[in-house]
């Protein structure tokens, strides 16, 4: 019937909800969200899919609400249910093929593959909500939507505005997950009067405190060549609770504006044409005169030869991070040893 994501879905959402909803995606506050968004009218009951067995649903899903007296249906929802999908998939794909009527199924899932039964027969009759918080145009992850939904969605649940430079900011500063740059508004909306705007100087003031310092000493170190001081204060944000996925985009929002910067200057010098350059990291991003003094002067201190290995180094964290050095320990390791490399002066 439907493929939807949340940052569509959750801002409307549908007045009829099918018989099945397979609500899939690596953000648990998305999934949450969308849970409680599509069970909201209703008498709701709960199952752990760690647990539940296909016998403890069967007679659920057979009963109708005694609560409703306006002829709803019950929502029976399965929150982690991967495994109960994993464990039941043949009941789950019969149940499918003719769902009962009394009752509505509700999956919570982290990842639900597209080429399997249940993904087809749940795209094909019935909705499929998708949970991603990682770019991807396919799935309606765009920095455009994203934006859209926090300048939108995520505002009004705290009665405020945000500014899209200021949105585009929390997400430079805080990565890809829904929960922290949730929890950040809830905090920014405190320093303002209600129905005022969080503007990018507020998230930058506020959401970096000692954190965001810390993050301008890391890459300072980087640019001085100075691998122990990196690490040592990479060590204090780690310790205190931060996560290298969402560390590595606070990192690398100045660092890639230098690498952006140093790609402009070569293109232009393979051109046969010079460029400034002061002209170079103003094109990269860089807007006042004061935060363009210090990018250049970082940019010195890091020298043309790893100056050029910036974009590619960050693009390989990032999908290494997000990949094969996702789990707890492996995204350290990979952290603090691109700082090393980054910090590595010429021999």
């Amino acid at each position: 019937m439907t493929l939807i994501h949340a940052f569509e879905m959750l801002p409307d959402p549908p007045t009829s909800v099918p018989d099945v909803v397979a609500v899939f995606g690596a953000d648990a506050t998305l999934r949450s969200w969308s849970m409680l968004a599509l069970s909201a009218c209703g008498d709701a009951t709960q199952f752990d899919g760690e647990t539940t067995k296909w016998s403890d649903l069967r007679d659920d899903l057979a009963t109708a609400s005694l609560f409703d007296m306006g002829g709803g249906k019950r929502t029976i929802m399965v929150r982690n249910a991967d495994k109960f999908v994993s464990d039941h998939r043949p009941e789950i794909e019969k149940y499918l093929a003719k769902p009962g009527s009394a009752s509505r199924l509700i999956l919570d899932l982290e990842s639900l593959a597209s080429n399997t039964k249940i993904y087809k027969a749940i795209l094909k009759d019935q909705m499929l909500v998708a949970c991603g918080n990682t770019t991807d145009a396919k799935s309606g992850v765009t920095a455009a939507t994203r934006r859209k939904f926090l300048t939108g969605y995520v505002a009004k649940r705290y009665k405020t505005k945000i500014d899209k430079t200021a949105a585009d900011a929390l997400h430079e500063m805080l990565g890809d997950e829904i929960g922290m740059m949730d929890t950040e508004i809830a905090k920014l909306a405190l320093y303002i009067d209600p129905g005022g705007k969080i503007d990018e100087a507020l998230v930058r003031d506020v959401v970096a405190g000692w954190q965001g310092k810390t993050v301008w000493q890391i890459t300072d170190a980087i640019a001085a060549g100075d691998a122990a001081e990196a690490i040592r204060q990479l060590d204090k944000l780690l310790s205190g609770g931060q996560r290298a996925i969402a560390l590595l985009p606070q990192i690398a929002w100045s660092l890639r504006r230098l690498g952006m910067a140093t790609a402009i200057v070569e293109q232009r010098e393979r051109s046969g044409r010079r460029i400034q350059l002061e002209d170079a990291l103003a094109s990269a991003g860089c807007r006042r005169p004061s935060e363009i003094q210090q990018a250049k002067k970082q940019l010195i201190g890091l020298g043309r030869g790893r100056a050029r290995q910036l974009l590619p180094w960050l693009l390989d964290a990032d999908l290494r991070l997000k990949g094969t050095h996702s789990a707890e320990g492996r995204d350290r390791f990979l952290l603090e040893q691109l700082v090393l490399k980054m910090a590595k002066t010429k021999a």
